[in-house]
């Protein structure tokens, strides 16, 4: 079963993370775009837990994902709040709006699932498109440290309510050459007795630093304005460079055509 396909487990494994991402965006939007209307578009949405967050925190939620469960779960949740926002399917390197937004983002390794040049080309182009002069794209991705280890395990437990959600993150495959890894995502979930597992094989594009900076100087209407990590401290700001691994990137709309 492909994790995304059970888009309000998937959600909640990664939960703790919501709060945190959310004052990021709102720091990020307030210091770049002081002045700029709070247009936002997420690029894959999964079940809509940040477009649940945003549009509470007064933004215009534009959100895409191309699983149909994960745009149903999104729109459902939208509803039930109460709330407003767009919630579509669509293909990330194939996206248009007749609006311009003022933020986009798109974290937690989405952007890794394209695994080759051209489609990560065409999907910073269509950002940029998207992009209103002068706003910004927050871009969050791990990098490879010439020193990490390939065959990787990672593994975190969150609660909600009476559940227990343990995600397992291990690699399976690894080519330098390719600039390929396979990646399985494991999710366990108990409630007293009853446990439920789903798990799932993905392909992830590899980048090292120079290869990600060699990617954005073809797409000179994006200029990197700021470096994170997975902090997300707003007034952090890290060379681009080898020692770097969880990497949130800050992209501006220049005035290039």
């Amino acid at each position: 079963m492909d994790c995304y396909d059970d888009p309000v487990l998937w959600d909640r494994a990664f939960a703790d993370e919501t709060s945190a991402e959310a004052d990021f965006l709102t720091a990020m939007h307030r210091i770049h775009c002081p002045s700029m209307p709070r247009q936002l578009l997420e690029i894959g949405c999964g079940g809509g837990r940040q477009v649940m967050e945003m549009t509470r925190r007064g933004f215009d939620v534009t959100a895409i994902d191309l699983n149909a469960n994960c745009v149903r779960e999104s729109q459902r949740r939208i509803r039930r709040a109460g709330r407003t926002a767009r919630i579509l399917q669509a293909d990330m390197t194939q996206f248009e709006f007749p609006q311009k937004f003022t933020l986009a983002h798109c974290l937690v390794n989405t952007f890794r699932h394209l695994l080759s040049e051209q489609a990560a080309l065409e999907h910073l182009r269509c950002v940029a498109r998207t992009l209103a002069p002068g706003g910004i794209y927050v871009l969050g991705f791990h990098l490879l440290p010439p020193d990490a280890l390939e065959l990787d395990c990672e593994r975190w437990t969150v609660s909600h309510r009476r559940q227990r959600i343990t995600t397992t993150v291990r690699v399976l495959e690894f080519s330098r050459r390719k600039r390929i890894e396979t990646v399985r995502f494991s999710l366990c979930c108990t409630r007293g007795n009853s446990i439920r597992r789903v798990a799932a094989d993905y392909q992830l594009r590899i980048y090292k630093a120079d290869q990600f900076r060699r990617l954005l100087s073809s797409v000179p209407q994006l200029d990197l304005i700021q470096v994170c990590d997975f902090c997300y401290e707003p007034a952090d700001n890290f060379p681009l460079n080898d020692n770097l691994g969880d990497a949130v990137f800050v992209l501006r709309r220049n005035n290039t055509t």
